[in-house]
């Protein structure tokens, strides 16, 4: 074989299925609790609050709907991308209700999950060369998504003073010619700090100045403690403003595993995303939005017995933590379902999250997750049956001291 040959089987040989994929999916990995969650799994008794989902299982009401569609035979591709005409009803109806104002039908399209509707609000308006600064810490799918996009993720931190604060003028200054979107999500995963109404009125007149989108994830917006709806850019948006709202069945009506949430968008737009939801996904299955309309049209009841248990959870992890000399606990968040704490002179706090797992059997998630501005801090999920969160705190109020 001459050198020439050699020269061609081995450029051929590097050439891996690995090297052929794009840049943006090279380096992309799962952000996730994993290593702790395999040591776990040898371990007795562990209650793990690392998850963000609580555990109810979804009301029988909703259950039963979806076992009647099935029974009917809904079997078959729901023909509009956008969702059946029963659910984008529901839909109207209950954002309507809960806004005081009309929100049109169209202006909503059903996704198979948040994070689904939240992706397609991403690639609506996000590409290569463009960058989207968001709200941290911060859920680590956010960021992520963006770099799949091939975008730059741009993160500005709260302010931590003992509560987590925006400062708005940080967030503007870090907006530039490139930029396509500004991402929130209130109430915030994993801090709980809920935008104001004069918060999100700022962001839609900086909006409406220089034609950067808004990005609201609003999944928690129903566990907020200080009435029916944490502030929500649809309240105060008009029909064509540059707003998307991100919304999920998941939390607020215990349905994490059903995969189905929405994406509220200007109408001039909802052609273009019923288009992208084709081409993604095909849209979801009827005999889950079956599921989903009777949340809407009879879970109130439901959304405020959720409500309820998570700000009873919340109360119990604040009294008992209160009484660890080395946990920092910030100001009690407005909402979500998150206790989200730091450890004093700790910098990073894996290293406490596998103590606690080890010596409590309590699994957390340790705050690197969520971004750099967060690497003292520790997750918990509050919305869990009370005895057993009383069970997990007391556990680690022993281990701690």
């Amino acid at each position: 074989m001459s050198s020439i040959d050699s020269r061609i089987v081995a450029k051929h040989q590097a050439l891996t299925a690995f090297s052929g994929i794009r840049d943006q999916i090279k380096d992309l990995h799962t952000e996730n609790i994993a290593a702790m969650a395999v040591r776990a799994a040898k371990l007795e008794d562990v209650i793990a609050l690392w998850y963000g989902e609580g555990d109810m299982v979804t009301p029988g009401f909703i259950r039963e709907a979806a076992k009647k569609s099935l029974d009917d035979g809904e079997t078959f591709y729901v023909p509009d991308m956008r969702g059946t005409s029963r659910l984008q009803t529901a839909i109207s109806d209950y954002q309507s209700r809960l806004h005081s104002r009309t929100i049109d039908v169209t202006r909503s399209t059903v996704a198979p999950g948040g994070m689904q509707a939240l992706y397609v609000a991403l690639a609506l308006i996000a590409e290569v060369g463009t960058n989207v600064v968001y709200v941290a810490p911060q859920w680590p799918n956010i960021n992520n998504a963006i770099h799949l996009l091939g975008a730059e993720a741009r993160p500005v931190s709260l302010v931590f003073d003992g509560d987590w604060k925006l400062d708005l003028d940080r967030l503007f200054a870090a907006c530039d010619a490139r930029t396509r979107a500004i991402f929130l999500s209130t109430p915030a995963n994993p801090t709980g700090w809920t935008a104001s109404a004069e918060e999100m009125a700022a962001l839609l007149e900086f909006s409406r100045q220089t034609g950067i989108w808004i990005i609201s994830d609003e999944v928690y917006g129903r566990m907020y403690f200080h009435g029916d709806v944490a502030p929500s850019m649809l309240a105060i948006s008009d029909e064509e403003d540059r707003v998307l709202t991100i919304n999920s069945f998941s939390k607020a009506w215990a349905m994490t595993g059903w995969r189905v949430g929405w994406l509220t968008h200007p109408k001039s737009v909802g052609a273009q995303i019923a288009a992208m939801t084709q081409y993604i996904n095909s849209g979801t299955a009827a005999v889950i939005q079956a599921g989903a309309v009777a949340a809407l049209e009879q879970g109130e009841p439901l959304v405020a017995d959720i409500r309820q248990r998570v700000e009873a959870g919340m109360d119990i992890v604040y009294e008992g933590l209160s009484k660890v000399n080395s946990i920092v606990l910030p100001t009690k968040p407005k909402g979500g379902m998150y206790a989200f704490f730091g450890m004093r002179d700790v910098p990073d706090a894996r290293e406490a999250c596998s103590m606690i797992l080890e010596k409590a059997r309590v699994g957390l998630a340790p705050g690197h997750l969520f971004g750099s501005s967060s690497m003292g801090f520790i997750r918990l999920c509050v919305f869990r049956d009370k005895a057993r969160l009383a069970t997990a705190v007391e556990r680690m109020v022993e281990a701690l001291r």
